[in-house]
């Protein structure tokens, strides 16, 4: 899984915080503003009941002295005094505009209507008569009739023949004005909002469209106007708050004005100033995120440069640059791992020569040791050869156990040698495995200890590879020697497989990477030397292949599995033991089979090698043992 930088970790924080501090402070805004705008729309909603409520005050008594003055005219007593109806009727024409209004209703002192003049058509005598006779038991001084959708105001005043007080009474004058969608108008310029005046549950005047008006919500709206107070309307996809003014008092059919303020028209304003809060808010992320990023270098360049410095220790590289200068956390953190930096060095140096006197120490007393005993015996062999009397298989006898004491010096110099080697020295070719491991096992059965254990040696299929035949023979030599030396007496058996991996490796051999680091995908050549000893001591399991390291040998050197190690890494192979399920113990070598590219010259030796030796290469399986 990939790792997130602290730079990145650092700005990502920022930009979700301030992204976050921002959504919020926008919907604390919001919620703000829209309070604020319904606040708003309700105190002028308010407002302007009150500005209606004057303005209607003042309106009734201006209307009222009018409707006296026309009442007291010469002109109007005159016409009330005939008789015939069709008489007023006519005669009051002229007195119709004098008036100013909408409609004009004269009566006799009987109370019967003997004249009307409307401006709109529909107005019957038979309402007109029907309102006077209910407006005559109400004591306002303004009145209200509706007849055919048309819904009038009007003022009543008595005429008289001579003075109110001692004149007699020649009937009644009734002038009234139309609450119309002009009224309407010039009401909501006032109110600035909409409204509308509604008798009963019919709406007869209002600023709304007549699509708005057919809107459940203002249906609703008329339906319940005797409720006060305010209420939410949603007229189309447009909201309202809604207030009502009852304008003719206790009456079975009321007469409302309800004035509606738009929240939609007033929170316009809102839409925008969240628009401008949102790009400011998009503005301040983006460049607060380019100025951290930026600044966010100046914080986190210390800890990468303390980063750099612990990637390098792990190498082992003890001096790489650091910067220290600061006096923040930082900057202690990175002396204090100067500090340590410093003192681990000195620590490993001193480790390092601790161990190389030790190493000097163990290898300067088994050497001494071994060679010591080697010379001993051919220092004793050599006086007895000095001896005339003896005879000449006698002669051959000891010669033979000096040369033994010669050679295992020889062997014990050439394993010191062989770690001074490097692994340009080697000379690879390409060979067979089969012919290496037999001359393996042919030096091995020239130890009289060993004549007697059972040496098996088994080739599954090709079995050349690109490799030094006389240093793998060594190492073979030293896994033969180890393996019939663990096997039991009489009944050792020690068997040696030669095969090839495929590409694709076993669990066994993840760890079989060379000394370079190099992953050898290709095809592999495998060697298993197995045995049936008791197993290895758990004693030195864990440093089997480290050097000087010995278990239950009288003459061992502990440099063996060293050696085999060495070799098999030097050949870009790995060398592994392990335990089978039959309790035999394997020791596995793995080395790359295939002809290095640019070989040419191994090429064509391994293509001699495969033609004169074939037959011998893979054979299934050749035994060799000495009774």
């Amino acid at each position: 899984m990939a790792r997130t930088r602290l730079r990145t970790r650092f700005l990502l924080s920022m930009v979700l915080i301030t992204a976050g501090l921002t959504a919020t402070s926008l919907l604390v805004v919001r919620h703000s503003v829209q309070k604020h705008v319904r606040e708003g729309i309700v105190q002028d909603l308010r407002n302007s009941v009150t500005t209606f409520q004057n303005f209607q005050h003042d309106r009734e008594v201006m209307l009222t002295h009018s409707a006296e003055l026309v009442a007291d005219l010469p002109i109007t007593r005159s016409i009330m005094t005939a008789h015939d109806p069709a008489t007023i009727q006519d005669a009051s024409r002229d007195v119709w505009p004098l008036t100013g209004s909408d409609l004009l209703v004269l009566t006799n002192r009987n109370g019967a209507v003997v004249a009307l003049h409307t401006k709109s058509r529909g107005f019957t005598r038979d309402a007109a008569q029907t309102y006077f006779q209910r407006s005559l038991n109400e004591e306002d001084s303004s009145h209200w009739w509706f007849g055919s959708h048309h819904l009038y105001q009007t003022f009543m005043q008595p005429v008289y023949f001579g003075s109110k007080t001692e004149g007699s009474l020649l009937g009644f004058l009734i002038i009234g004005y139309e609450i119309d969608d002009r009224i309407a108008r010039e009401v909501s310029k006032v109110s600035a909002s909409q409204v509308a005046f509604s008798y009963g549950d019919e709406i007869v005047a209002t600023t709304l469209t007549p699509v708005q008006v057919q809107e459940p919500g203002v249906r609703a709206l008329a339906a319940n106007s005797s409720q006060s107070g305010l209420r939410d309307v949603e007229v189309g996809k447009e909201n309202f708050v809604a207030t009502s003014l009852d304008l003719s008092g206790q009456r079975e059919t009321p007469v409302r004005l309800t004035v509606l303020g738009s929240y939609d028209q007033a929170a316009k304003f809102l839409g925008n100033l969240n628009r401008l809060l949102l790009l400011l808010g998009l503005t301040a992320v983006l460049v607060g995120s380019g100025l951290v990023f930026l600044i966010s270098h100046t914080f986190t360049r210390p800890l990468s440069s303390l980063v750099e410095g612990v990637r390098a220790l792990e190498h082992g590289d003890f001096h790489h640059p650091l910067d220290p200068r600061g006096s923040d956390e930082v900057a202690e953190l990175t002396s204090a791992f100067d500090r340590m930096r410093s003192s681990l060095l000195k620590t490993q140096q001193a480790l390092l020569e601790s161990e190389q006197l030790a190493t000097i120490g163990r290898m300067a007393s088994s050497i001494s040791h071994d060679l010591r005993h080697s010379l001993a015996a051919v220092v004793a062999n050599s006086e007895f050869l000095c001896d005339g009397s003896l005879t000449s298989a006698q002669r051959e006898e000891l010669y033979q156990e000096v040369r033994t004491g010669v050679n295992q010096m020889t062997d014990l110099i050439d394993s010191l040698l062989e770690f001074a080697r490097t692994r340009e020295s080697m000379s690879p070719t390409y060979a067979s495995l089969v012919e290496t491991a037999q001359r393996a096992m042919q030096a091995v059965r020239l130890h009289p200890r060993h004549q007697g254990t059972l040496i098996e040696v088994r080739a599954n299929g090709q079995s050349s590879a690109w490799f030094d035949p006389r240093k793998l023979e060594r190492a073979l030599y030293n896994l033969l020697l180890n393996a019939c030396e663990a096997a039991p007496g009489s009944e050792g058996r020690v068997l040696v497989t030669i095969g090839r991996n495929s590409i694709e490796r076993s669990s066994m051999d993840r760890n079989s990477m060379d000394r370079n680091g190099r992953d050898r995908s290709g095809a592999t050549v495998r060697i298993e030397v197995s045995d049936n000893g008791p197993g290895i001591p758990v004693e030195i399991r864990e440093k089997l292949f480290h050097p000087f390291v010995s278990f239950g040998k009288e003459n061992g050197t502990g440099l063996g599995l060293t050696v085999v190690q060495k070799i098999v890494q030097d050949h870009g192979g790995n060398v592994v033991t392990e335990r089978t399920a039959d309790a035999r113990t394997v020791f596995r070598i793995t080395i790359p089979g295939d002809v290095p590219q640019g070989s040419a010259d191994g090429g064509r030796k391994g293509d001699s090698l495969l033609s004169g030796n074939g037959d011998r290469a893979t054979e299934n399986s050749i035994r060799h043992s000495e009774t």
